[in-house]
């Protein structure tokens, strides 16, 4: 199992700035990735970035140039910087580790989300 508690977030107007992160505890081993998803009401769940334990980055066509992910592997946790906030980016944002389990595949656990409201 793995446990997952994010921080950050919050409101700001349109081109600000907020940073997320999120702590990774219990079987951190076994994490081959992490980042974040976030869902608008109304709209389903998307990927907004990745990294993996090799430092390999994956962002959503939206935030690419604006969002900046990044790890800290002694501390086991990954930070999102947030350029340039636009109000379509308001959304809740959830933390997410993938796992893999020789044998068992791949597992997703989840943070409990954090909100960023973005004003125009």
């Amino acid at each position: 199992q793995v446990q997952l508690v994010g921080s950050g977030g919050g409101l700001v107007q349109a081109g600000g700035s907020l940073s997320l992160s999120c702590a990774a505890s219990g079987n951190i081993f076994s994490i081959i990735a992490m980042g974040w998803y976030r869902q608008a009401p109304g709209k389903q769940r998307e990927m907004v970035s990745l990294i993996t334990t090799d430092g390999s980055t994956d962002y959503a066509d939206s935030v690419k140039g604006r969002f900046t992910i990044s790890r800290d592997n002694a501390k086991n946790t990954v930070y999102l910087q947030m350029n340039s906030l636009k109000p379509e980016d308001t959304a809740v944002y959830y933390c997410n580790a993938k796992s893999l389990t020789p044998g068992w595949g791949t597992n997703d656990y989840w943070g409990q989300g954090t909100q960023v409201t973005v004003s125009s």
